[in-house]
């Protein structure tokens, strides 16, 4: 397996990511759960665009910390590692609908 400078914690903000995404898609669920609690959080769309855009942010860093890790790993030479990020953010952007590179502050 390749990489390991981080002991692979970079994939914890892909996990934190899955979570988000699940507070997300139950926003709006009535649905209750086995303690009797509404399964929906009933955030403002303002709130729930937030998310949407920190979702993409962990994602985002989660790729930066894997190509990261192969380089000092030597895993991957320079060159290797740019055309592997750019390649690896262009399929996130895809994958959500995002403009190539999303404005971030």
């Amino acid at each position: 397996m390749s990489g390991g400078h981080f002991q692979y914690k970079q994939y914890e903000l892909g996990h934190i990511a899955d979570e988000i995404e699940q507070i997300i898609l139950n926003n709006d669920s009535e649905e209750v759960d086995s303690y009797g609690y509404t399964k929906g959080y009933a955030f403002s769309p303002e709130t729930i665009e937030e998310f949407k855009y920190a979702r993409l942010l962990l994602l985002r860093a989660q790729i930066y910390a894997q190509r990261v890790d192969w380089l000092v790993s030597c895993d991957d030479g320079e060159d290797s590692f740019h055309s592997r990020l750019e390649k690896d953010l262009d399929a996130l952007y895809r994958s959500m609908n995002e403009p190539e590179s999303p404005d971030v502050v």
